[in-house]
């Protein structure tokens, strides 16, 4: 009875520091969300009304018994809600961001494409194209977005500020990554999909990281002068460049879009993401 009684304390110590744990981290996540969501005046109740919604859409399509139809009454056990809160949310909605991010990623192919054919290049640097002809813009298009129109995508460029056009109609690309720089709208797809993609290759380490570890890397020092961050953010945009141009050019010699002659069962999305983080850890520059 006496090692019962320790092993059922072990458990419930165990379990308070899971909970303490996620609690804290989960914070400091909400935290840097909340900041986001002010800023663009989404109101708290919306907030609560889309955690809800988020917690139905995964308790329904993750959390099912094996070989049995997901229920109202288990999804409310599941998430805490009403039986009624439940009815209300299963309902499938419209997703939203899809269409942008779907504009998003042909957008990305087809810069990545200007930047690495030699066909639109001059030397190592991205050529301004004109909108037809040979090599040019619309050709870029049919090559790495398929059968999407130019024009489409052009506007798209256009729109965020990652493309400028010249008086004589040629084209130019200001970035060699598709970064939306005018778009609040562009940024926010960004935010939606980035964030979600590590949190959940930090859930599949969790669960599944001793079988199939996926990559979730990064380095840190703490105790850095301003001074040293310019230098910094321009070595780190360097070398990440180089990786991720290298990294593009694997990918798109295995996706069927960019490669037709690719085969294979399935279809999976696949890639990695680099972004440099700044905190600020005091309110005065630290003296040496």
């Amino acid at each position: 009875m006496r090692c019962l009684l320790g092993y059922f304390s072990h458990m419930d110590t165990t379990a308070n520091r899971v909970h303490d744990t996620l609690s804290g981290a989960v914070l400091r996540i909400l935290r840097a969300l909340a900041r986001v969501l002010i800023r663009h005046g989404l109101p708290f109740d919306a907030f609560v009304n889309l955690a809800k919604r988020a917690y139905v859409d995964v308790a329904l399509a993750d959390f099912a018994l094996p070989n049995r139809k997901p229920s109202i009454s288990r999804v409310s056990v599941l998430t805490g809600l009403t039986r009624k809160e439940v009815q209300r949310l299963a309902d499938p909605q419209p997703d939203a961001d899809r269409e942008q991010l779907a504009r998003h990623n042909r957008a990305a192919r087809v810069v990545a494409g200007w930047v690495r054919d030699a066909d639109f290049r001059a030397g190592d640097t991205p050529r301004a194209l004109t909108l037809d002809g040979e090599h040019g813009f619309a050709e870029l298009v049919r090559r790495y977005s398929g059968d999407v129109p130019p024009r489409a995508v052009l506007d798209e460029l256009l729109r965020v500020g990652t493309v400028e056009r010249f008086d004589d109609g040629k084209l130019k690309l200001l970035s060699r990554v598709y970064i939306p720089r005018n778009s609040d709208l562009g940024k926010l797809t960004i935010l939606g999909s980035d964030v979600a993609w590590l949190i959940e290759t930090i859930d599949h380490n969790l669960s599944h990281g001793d079988s199939t570890p996926r990559l979730q890397r990064k380095v840190m020092y703490d105790n850095l002068p301003v001074e040293a961050l310019p230098e910094f953010r321009a070595t780190a945009t360097q070398h990440a460049q180089e990786v991720i141009e290298l990294l593009d050019q694997w990918l798109s010699r295995h996706d069927r879009d960019a490669n037709p002659r690719v085969r294979g069962s399935g279809r999976m999305r696949a890639g990695v993401g680099i972004f440099c983080f700044e905190e600020n850890l005091s309110s005065t520059a630290r003296e040496v």
